[in-house]
């Protein structure tokens, strides 16, 4: 791995950091912009920089908390029922890929994303908390009706996600519209992040990772991201179409089977949930009292 980066939290400062060989560096001190999200700005330049760096900066103290690597994207979007196993826990009859239809819905960048920690709130007045590991994908390079052959070109990095929902909320069989997301999925603080952003360069096929989920320890999700139905280089061009993908921009590529929903088994206050994706690492969150 040439770098990381990570955001951690310094006199009360959220500080963007680099890890380079096993000592974690202020970015500030390192000749780049100061913030993780700054360096996404110009991708090629200050991913260079930092592979070939050679601090002689003071690193950074041992123990710091552990914020977002990212303060704050521009956009999350998030794409639904884009693996095979999870589009048949959920009920989906014929699992042609020639059946489904890529679709995404958002997340507030703000709001909703939060670090490792006691940092999720419980939903208010939800009664079916669930969860969902995703590979996060970040944006590099400015996207506009970018060809599937292209897209990938755009992907300057990858950390670990997971998108948590409100599952009765999500849903209004009253209405003619059926579902509800922004109800099930834009809460605050149901979008952790990190603890990390590894290159894209340094993760080789991201079609072929294996990724998990864990409640209170014991596994739910466990599975590869070859399982996904759209790839994520045709998810990037099929979201170019409906909108610019900026730089810092983020896409959650979607969850495999083993969520809650299908067995009726949702997460309490107190429950540890712990996502791990091969090659950057693991996330782990506490749920907390609704608010």
């Amino acid at each position: 791995m040439t770098f990381s980066l990570s955001t951690l939290l310094l006199d009360g400062t959220a500080t963007g950091c680099a890890t380079i060989g096993a000592k974690t560096y202020r970015l500030a001190d390192l000749g780049t912009p100061p913030t993780v999200a700054a360096l996404f700005e110009d991708w090629p330049r200050w991913s260079a920089h930092l592979q070939g760096a050679t601090p002689s900066c003071a690193a950074m103290p041992d123990g710091l908390p552990v914020l977002a690597p990212m303060q704050f994207p521009g956009k999350i979007l998030c794409a639904g029922a884009n693996y095979y196993d999870h589009s048949a826990e959920m009920g989906v009859q014929d699992l042609r890929k020639e059946a489904q239809r890529l679709f995404f819905f958002m997340k507030p960048p703000r709001n909703a994303v939060v670090g490792p920690g006691a940092t999720v709130r419980m939903p208010i007045g939800t009664k079916a908390m669930d969860w969902e590991v995703e590979l996060a994908l970040i944006i590099g390079k400015t996207a506009r009706n970018v060809s599937e052959a292209d897209a990938m070109s755009h992907v300057a990095a990858y950390t670990v996600a997971i998108d948590f929902s409100a599952r009765d909320h999500n849903r209004a069989p009253e209405t003619f519209y059926k579902l509800d997301w922004v109800a099930g999925k834009a809460h605050d603080t149901c979008c952790p992040m990190g603890p990390r952003i590894i290159p894209a360069s340094d993760i080789g096929d991201a079609m072929d990772l294996a990724l998990s989920l864990s409640v209170n320890g014991e596994t739910k999700q466990n599975a590869r991201t070859a399982g996904m139905i759209f790839n994520i280089a045709e998810q990037i061009a099929t979201a170019s179409r409906i909108m610019t993908l900026d730089p810092g921009d983020v896409i959650l590529t979607g969850t495999p089977a083993g969520v809650g929903a299908p067995k009726g088994t949702f997460l309490s206050v107190g429950d540890t949930v712990t996502a791990t994706i091969e090659k950057i690492g693991a996330l782990t969150v506490t749920i907390q009292p609704e608010g």
